[in-house]
Protein backbone atom coordinates (compact mmCIF):
# COMPACT_ATOMS: atom_id res chain seq x y z
CA UNK A 1 0.00 0.00 0.00
CA UNK A 2 2.02 2.85 -1.19
CA UNK A 3 1.95 5.96 1.39
CA UNK A 4 2.95 9.55 0.82
CA UNK A 5 5.53 10.99 2.17
CA UNK A 6 3.77 13.46 4.51
CA UNK A 7 2.41 9.89 5.67
CA UNK A 8 5.51 8.24 5.94
CA UNK A 9 6.96 11.79 7.75
CA UNK A 10 3.89 11.93 10.15
CA UNK A 11 4.36 8.23 11.11
CA UNK A 12 7.69 8.98 11.59
CA UNK A 13 6.87 12.04 14.39
CA UNK A 14 4.38 9.56 16.13
CA UNK A 15 6.76 6.74 16.23
CA UNK A 16 9.11 9.34 17.72
CA UNK A 17 6.50 10.99 20.12
CA UNK A 18 5.79 7.01 21.49
CA UNK A 19 9.72 6.74 22.41
CA UNK A 20 10.28 9.47 23.84
CA UNK A 21 7.55 9.19 26.10
CA UNK A 22 7.80 5.38 26.98
CA UNK A 23 8.66 4.72 30.70
CA UNK A 24 9.97 0.97 31.17
CA UNK A 25 8.24 -0.88 33.69
CA UNK A 26 9.39 -3.00 36.51
CA UNK A 27 8.48 -6.37 34.10
CA UNK A 28 9.69 -5.06 31.24
CA UNK A 29 13.18 -5.98 32.56
CA UNK A 30 14.24 -9.64 31.32
CA UNK A 31 17.17 -11.15 33.73
CA UNK A 32 20.12 -11.43 31.48
CA UNK A 33 21.47 -15.15 32.79
CA UNK A 34 18.69 -16.67 30.91
CA UNK A 35 20.08 -15.59 27.77
CA UNK A 36 23.50 -16.55 28.96
CA UNK A 37 22.16 -19.65 29.91
CA UNK A 38 20.27 -19.74 26.78
CA UNK A 39 23.69 -19.10 24.52
CA UNK A 40 25.73 -21.53 26.25
CA UNK A 41 23.19 -24.33 25.30
CA UNK A 42 23.32 -23.44 22.14
CA UNK A 43 27.35 -23.38 22.02
CA UNK A 44 27.43 -26.48 23.52
CA UNK A 45 25.03 -27.98 21.35
CA UNK A 46 27.19 -26.77 18.49
CA UNK A 47 30.47 -28.20 19.91
CA UNK A 48 28.39 -31.92 20.36
CA UNK A 49 27.23 -31.53 16.58
CA UNK A 50 30.44 -30.82 15.65
CA UNK A 51 31.87 -33.76 18.29
CA UNK A 52 29.39 -36.06 16.69
CA UNK A 53 30.01 -35.23 12.87
CA UNK A 54 33.94 -36.40 13.88
CA UNK A 55 32.65 -39.19 15.34
CA UNK A 56 30.67 -40.07 12.74
CA UNK A 57 33.31 -39.80 10.41
CA UNK A 58 35.84 -41.63 12.23
CA UNK A 59 33.88 -44.66 12.43
CA UNK A 60 32.83 -44.67 9.24
CA UNK A 61 36.77 -44.29 7.73
CA UNK A 62 37.14 -47.38 10.24
CA UNK A 63 34.43 -49.32 8.53
CA UNK A 64 31.29 -48.91 11.14
CA UNK A 65 27.96 -49.27 9.02
CA UNK A 66 24.98 -46.38 8.71
CA UNK A 67 23.18 -48.84 10.85
CA UNK A 68 25.36 -49.24 13.44
CA UNK A 69 26.40 -45.52 13.86
CA UNK A 70 22.33 -44.60 13.44
CA UNK A 71 21.64 -47.24 16.18
CA UNK A 72 24.17 -45.67 18.27
CA UNK A 73 23.28 -42.13 18.34
CA UNK A 74 19.46 -43.23 18.49
CA UNK A 75 18.03 -42.80 14.74
CA UNK A 76 18.09 -45.23 11.97
CA UNK A 77 21.20 -45.77 9.79
CA UNK A 78 19.55 -44.44 6.71
CA UNK A 79 18.75 -41.23 8.89
CA UNK A 80 22.47 -40.98 9.97
CA UNK A 81 23.60 -41.35 6.66
CA UNK A 82 21.19 -38.41 5.70
CA UNK A 83 22.26 -36.34 8.12
CA UNK A 84 26.19 -36.80 8.31
CA UNK A 85 26.94 -38.84 5.08
CA UNK A 86 28.66 -37.60 2.24
CA UNK A 87 28.01 -38.28 -1.53
CA UNK A 88 30.81 -40.43 -1.56
CA UNK A 89 28.91 -42.41 1.39
CA UNK A 90 25.80 -43.56 -0.57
Amino acid sequence: MPRSVQEILDHSDELASRFEAYEPAADDERDPAAYVALREAVVARSDAERSIKEAVEAARTHGYSWAFIGKVIGTSGEAARQRYGHKQDV
